[in-house]
């Protein structure tokens, strides 16, 4: 089967969604599928990626809040990519203006919105949260309900990562939803990977010695995240406890963090780490991951901190917390600072030692193998048999670009 992913979110300096498409196209061949990434890009582009694995890049421009990420603005474009390629199957990973473009495609592929947003969780509640109960909020936004409605009647399945975010669409009245719960990557995340000289380091680095509690937070550095409220929370916190963090990422409010890290004293900010196993170092080495987005779809840099064996210290909403181990961390109230810090000092209290114990026991949880093994097998149930038998099926030939591709003036751009 021939899988296309209008992908609006990847960018090479993303941060989950381009973990998780990077191993897409790794795995898509070792289950007998050719994997077609098309990502808005600086120019046209059809790179190889693998047996099978190729990422098209349509000329887009940048979006204007966050210039490492573009977005589609080209609906004929992107039709003419589909055209070109003649997916079996389309994925659609945005529900904004490029899902709609992938709905209106004319082909004849079966189709799947997945849902790598939670644009009401990531703004509308986060905005209006405070002072307005969701439900209120709801009927605010009545507008992109009847968007994502919409969206539902044009896609054969919306697929979401976590089963509370698919029972919200469920309740806003969108019908096809379903959870394919993601993974990690197998062998790569590991409690074997726990470093007490690296651990060591960190806490020297923050003015601590080997007692004090290392928490760690990884993700894009942008308002949603609320790395703002964590920083102090812990800052908080450490005026009670000996404890430091480490702030792995980048994003547009870099800068803000890092000037509010060295004011407060108790943490570090640092590079984003493209090694995956330096990070896997550091994630095991840390006594506790503590994230403070309650809008994720999914959560990978939860994922990957079960399966390093460390507890987790988690909003009470959103996908974070499907990834936390009984007896191995703390929840907290989303969006509240105040018990954040309860939490993190409740968390210390407790001893990081023996909850790090309970995460190394449910460390192994679920692969990105068995992830995509469920959706790819989804996926040809749904595609319409009559697509193999299709007269002119393009193939991909030697440098894995469709033949009609060289000659689409409005696919290869200026």
């Amino acid at each position: 089967m021939r899988i296309a992913d209008v992908c609006a979110f990847y960018t090479p300096a993303g941060g989950g969604v381009r973990t998780y498409v990077e191993a897409k196209l790794r795995t898509a061949a070792r289950f007998g599928h050719e994997m077609i990434v098309i990502a808005p890009g600086a120019r046209h582009e059809v790179i190889r990626r693998g047996a099978g694995a190729v990422l098209v890049t349509i000329p887009s421009p940048l979006m204007p809040l966050d210039r490492r990420y573009r977005y589609f603005n080209d609906e004929a474009a992107v039709h003419a990519v589909l055209d070109a390629w003649q997916p079996d199957h389309v994925e659609a990973s945005s529900p904004w203006s490029s899902a709609t473009m992938v709905g209106r495609w004319q082909g004849a592929a079966s189709r799947s919105l997945v849902m790598h947003a939670d644009p009401l969780a990531a703004y509308a509640y986060r905005w209006l949260g405070g002072f307005a109960p969701t439900h209120r909020i709801d009927r605010w936004f009545s507008w992109f309900w009847r968007h994502l409605r919409g969206l539902d009647r044009m896609f054969d399945t919306v697929v979401c990562a976590n089963a509370q975010l698919a029972r919200r669409l469920r309740e806003g009245g969108l019908t096809n939803c379903e959870t394919v719960p993601m993974g990690v990557e197998a062998g790569l995340f590991s409690p074997a990977k726990r470093s007490p000289r690296l651990r060591e380091q960190a806490l020297e680095a923050l003015g601590l010695d080997a007692g004090a509690t290392l928490l760690i937070g990884v993700g894009r550095f942008s308002a949603e995240k609320r790395w703002d409220m964590v920083l102090r929370a812990v800052a908080d916190a450490a005026r009670r406890r000996e404890v430091g963090m480490l702030l792995v990422g980048d994003g547009p409010k870099r800068a803000r963090l890092e000037l509010l890290a060295d004011r407060l004293g108790c943490a570090a900010v640092l590079a984003r780490i493209d090694d995956r196993d330096e990070l896997a170092r550091l994630l095991a080495s840390a006594d506790a991951l503590v994230h403070g987005c309650e809008a994720e779809t999914f959560c990978m840099v939860a994922a990957e901190a079960r399966a390093s064996g460390i507890p987790m210290i988690v909003p009470n909403r959103g996908a974070a917390i499907d990834q936390l181990v009984h007896g191995a961390g703390r929840t907290y109230r989303a969006a509240r600072q105040i018990s954040l810090e309860r939490a993190i000092t409740g968390f210390i209290d407790r001893g990081p030692e023996l909850q790090r114990a309970a995460a190394v026991r449910a460390s192994r949880g679920r692969t990105m193998d068995e992830h995509f093994a469920e959706l790819f097998a989804r996926y040809e149930v749904l595609a319409p048999k009559h697509l193999a038998r299709a007269s002119g099926r393009l193939e991909l030939v030697g440098d894995f670009t469709p033949v009609p591709t060289l000659a689409r003036s409005a696919i290869i751009g200026s």
